[in-house]
């Protein structure tokens, strides 16, 4: 079928929608997370995988990141599944043939921190709409009812190998409202993107940022904001008690909890369907949010920036908190301050959950540089015990397990989802870059292709 020269993200939503009958893997139905008497309609994701064809890469050096690296291995890619991983494989007879001699496979990255979409390119602040800065708890509030689809950022991100990514609302409030995990695809809507079955995330964030914004009008101190996060917990259980008190007796519709979107969310995490994502960067204040959690009966899933995360990796990987950090970001603020570069290696070597993020629209573009600068790092203070086949796991499977997708993507095991790049050399050298690009065994991007480098409407109506 002949290809067009660009593909707008209106046409591509098209071709998604109109793909949907004949597509042998239908999308999963996304989970019921809404209110406990199910009074509310889930948002539901209208992603749909784009046509795929069997696809078997042939003879590449391929990182799993479930077992060691492959050399001279295939990858077979059928019916938007990983097939078959390893030497020697047949091919079906209409199979896509890739010549991988030369060249790496690995998964698709995944972000576990992206602001894509709600501070969208260009900029300014007609586009930013990542903070609800308008109350230190905005729980209420969700991120893909911000998300742009034609921010032309994702498709940088998917130059970039990178084919799920978690979008979350900015860290300006104690509680900054749900985060929404997207498959790296043009869309019409943010819906288009949904990653079906992807539990949602709660933004929360702790430390300097909200006591600075609300320091006339609310929390000024650390104690200040956490008399705010218990203050709301409390609320959250007693709106969750009488929610199931409710449902329990079988009371009369009369009788129904007045529904309220910010208890809502929280009592969502309490029931243990939203993932809890904090914002987070000393060590102190890490041990805070676990003791606070512990009072109220629900878990961090990640910390997100924990400069310190070092210094509690112990505590980490015995409570298994993943800790989404950066590889050398540091120093920016006073909380940032003590940052070292082996801290990602450090909180791997305890046993924990390290992922690499990014918060930042070009640094999600080179996750593989990052998680090999944090690599290095360790080489350089003789923990040469680590060595690619964990970096991968930061990049990869790790930010799938914060996420709650690892049973879906993270990982090339036979039967996952078909995400997967094909890289020009070693993935972590800075001269390899993502030359293919498959989401769900459909080719989404080939740099040596013009036609499957998606560009968005934003970018056709700039005269591109």
């Amino acid at each position: 079928m002949p290809r067009p020269t660009r593909i707008s993200l209106a046409l591509a939503g098209a071709l998604i929608v109109s793909a949907c009958g004949g597509n042998p893997e239908p999308a999963t139905p996304a989970p019921a997370v809404m209110t406990v008497a199910d009074t509310m309609t889930p948002w539901a994701s209208s992603y749909a995988p784009l046509p795929s064809r069997p696809t078997l890469i042939r003879n590449a050096t391929v990182m799993t990141a479930a077992g060691p690296t492959l050399a001279n291995a295939d990858v077979l890619m059928r019916d938007g599944r990983i097939a078959a991983v390893g030497q020697g494989l047949d091919a079906p007879a209409d199979a896509v043939i890739v010549d991988g001699t030369g060249r790496w496979v690995t998964p698709g990255l995944i972000d576990t921190h992206s602001h894509l979409g709600v501070y969208a390119a260009p900029g300014g602040s007609a586009l930013s709409d990542g903070n609800e800065a308008t109350s230190p708890n905005t729980a209420e509030v969700w991120a893909e009812h911000s998300v742009w689809p034609q921010d032309p950022q994702f498709a940088r991100a998917l130059a970039g190998g990178v084919t799920s990514l978690q979008i979350l609302p900015g860290s300006a409030n104690l509680f900054g409202g749900r985060s929404i995990t997207l498959r790296n695809v043009p869309g019409r809507s943010v819906m288009d993107m949904k990653f079906p079955g992807a539990p949602y995330g709660l933004k929360m964030a702790c430390g300097e940022n909200p006591k600075r914004v609300y320091s006339g009008r609310g929390p000024s101190t650390r104690m200040g904001n956490v008399a705010g996060y218990r203050n709301a917990w409390m609320d959250a259980e007693r709106y969750r008690e009488r929610w199931d008190r409710w449902r329990e007796e079988g009371a009369a519709p009369d009788d129904r909890p007045e529904e309220n979107l910010e208890l809502e969310t929280l009592a969502g995490v309490l029931r243990g369907e939203i993932l809890v994502h904090n914002h987070c960067y000393r060590a102190d204040e890490m041990l805070v949010m676990l003791d606070l959690a512990e009072q109220f009966g629900y878990r961090v899933t990640s910390f997100h920036h924990g400069v310190e995360a070092y210094k509690i990796a112990d505590v980490l990987a015995e409570r298994d908190v993943c800790a989404s950090l950066w590889s050398d970001w540091w120093g920016f603020k006073m909380e940032s301050y003590d940052g070292i570069q082996q801290n990602i290696p450090l909180v791997h070597a305890a046993g924990g959950c390290a992922i690499i993020h990014s918060d930042d629209a070009r640094g999600i573009q080179r996750l593989n540089q990052e998680a090999a600068k944090s690599l290095r790092a360790a080489w350089e203070v003789g923990m040469e015990g680590l060595d690619r086949d964990d970096a991968i796991l930061w990049i990869t499977a790790n930010p799938a397990k914060a996420l709650g997708i690892l049973d879906q993507t993270g990982t090339l095991e036979q039967g996952k989802l078909a995400d997967v790049v094909l890289w020009s050399g070693d993935p972590f050298s800075v001269y390899s870059r993502a030359d293919r690009v498959w989401i769900d065994g459909a080719l989404v991007y080939d740099r040596a292709d013009p036609s499957l480098q998606p560009v968005s409407d934003f970018e056709l109506g700039q005269g591109r």
